[in-house]
């Protein structure tokens, strides 16, 4: 049974960075397309950021320059390094993992139907 479980969220200054990290089970992260993604209230979930299966990284243009996603295959999570945080990514933020391995994330990356593991989420709030 596969579980994606996220940690590391919280509430912070505008400017800090927090780091989430997804741990898998059941599931390798090396041999997937996998990604971060938010949601607010009512608003859809917002692809962040993906790692292909084969390395290649994406971003939603707001993060760029300030997320960093990553694979750590020994502890086998998924990261997201998150640097000069604004009150706009306040969010709760999921953890997700596709279904066919060794593929290339669905298209468009960033929408949640390509993805059919999830977290339970992490709440992110940054303050001004």
């Amino acid at each position: 049974q596969v579980q994606l479980v996220e940690s590391g969220g919280g509430s912070v200054q505008s400017g800090e960075s927090l780091r989430l990290s997804c741990a898998a089970f059941g599931y390798t992260v090396s041999r997937y397309c996998m990604g971060w993604f938010r949601q607010t209230p009512g608003k859809e979930r917002e692809g962040v950021a993906v790692v292909e299966s084969f390395g290649p990284t994406k971003y939603v243009d707001s993060v760029k320059g300030r997320f960093t996603v990553s694979r750590d295959n020994a502890k086998n999570t998924l990261d997201l390094q998150m640097a000069s945080l604004k009150p706009d990514d306040t969010a709760i933020y999921y953890c997700a993992g596709a279904i066919r391995m060794y593929d290339d994330c669905a298209r468009p990356w960033w929408r949640a139907e390509g993805f059919g593991y999830w977290g339970q989420g992490t709440q992110v709030t940054v303050s001004s």
